[in-house]
């Protein structure tokens, strides 16, 4: 199993308390602790959003993902670098795939493209971006990502859409990585997303519990046995909110600190709903021992990346360290 982790970037209110101007400081420090030589990470990520959850409206930091994504190729050496996920209807496709190549090479060759149809309607129409249905939405990140591959694969995109019109649109230089910047296709939608993954990805990413995630892995095989495609040439990854102490009483002092933190920015009822993130079926929260015991047993259904997001990183390192410890030697 290999493992990624997200930096945080204010998205879930996890850089409350500190002041905007520490931000990248903090954003950095977490970045470079990950991609230290020595460090087990393969990857960090960053969400593609612009207004805070599960409160929508606050004026809390959220930092925009692709601006992360340049800094981030310039102050790392190894680590990769990807977002989960990139909102197709926010950025013209054969835009977006111009900044992608750029990243890339700023990065040696260490960027992933993590794209989905987004979902985050509250920010959709404040930005101007209106709502379009899910087919809509759907028909997009298909068209967007036929214009990415080509202009990654040939040098220029040509594509009349019913969304999207491009027309011999130039990307040179290409990416570093041969044959483009590999697609992590997000999201367990099976009659289209799946699809769009068995053609295009290299990754996909859903998630839900054992049950929901071996029947999206049939699905996502038969969609590949009918294109022609190699189920077993996808790896398939979940993300994980992850809290991790010595002890069950470390874990609940932990949850109360974060609840202690995010409390005043949320209100009651959003904080409950913050923390039930913590209770889910994507939830990494434990003792090393339990955690462990989960992600194997998701492995064993065929999971072979897990990207984790500890809500506590900013602020304390010591749960981002014991999973580096003691989980993921238990499971690389």
């Amino acid at each position: 199993m290999r493992f990624g982790m997200f930096v945080p970037q204010g998205w879930r209110h996890d850089l409350v308390g500190i002041e905007p101007a520490e931000h990248w400081q903090t954003m950095r420090s977490l970045a470079e602790h990950a991609d230290a030589p020595d460090s087990p990470w393969e990857s960090i990520w960053v969400y593609d959003h612009f207004h805070t959850v599960p409160t929508p409206s606050s004026t809390e930091a959220t930092h925009e993902a692709w601006s992360l994504m340049a800094a981030y190729a310039a102050s790392t050496t190894r680590v990769r670098l990807g977002q989960m996920c990139t909102c197709m209807g926010y950025r013209n496709p054969a835009y977006l795939a111009k900044v992608a190549a750029t990243v890339d090479i700023v990065s040696g060759g260490r960027l992933e493209m993590g794209i989905g149809g987004g979902w985050y309607e509250h920010e959709w129409r404040a930005y101007g971006y209106g709502f379009p249905s899910i087919p809509e939405r759907l028909g997009r990140l298909r068209e967007g990502v036929e214009i990415m591959h080509q202009a990654w694969s040939t040098g220029s995109a040509t594509l009349d859409g019913a969304y999207y019109q491009v027309d011999g649109a130039v990307v040179q230089p290409q990416p570093v990585q041969p044959g483009g910047i590999p697609f992590w296709i997000a999201g367990g939608g099976e009659k289209v997303t799946l699809r769009i993954a068995a053609k295009y990805a290299s990754y996909t990413n859903f998630t839900g519990t054992p049950e929901e995630f071996t029947h999206k892995s049939e699905v996502l095989r038969a969609h590949c046995e009918n294109l022609g495609t190699d189920f077993e040439a996808i790896t398939r990854s979940s993300n994980f909110n992850t809290v991790v102490g010595v002890d069950e009483a470390d874990v609940a002092r932990r949850l109360d600190v974060i609840e202690a933190r995010v409390a005043p920015f949320l209100g009651p009822e959003k904080t409950a709903a913050y923390l039930a993130d913590f209770h889910a079926p994507n939830a990494a929260v434990g003792t090393p021992s339990q955690v462990v015991a989960k992600l194997a047993e998701r492995r064993e259904l065929g999971l072979g990346y897990a990207i984790h997001y500890f809500p506590e990183a900013a602020y304390d390192r010591s749960g981002l360290e014991l999973f580096a410890a003691e989980v993921i030697p238990a499971l690389r």
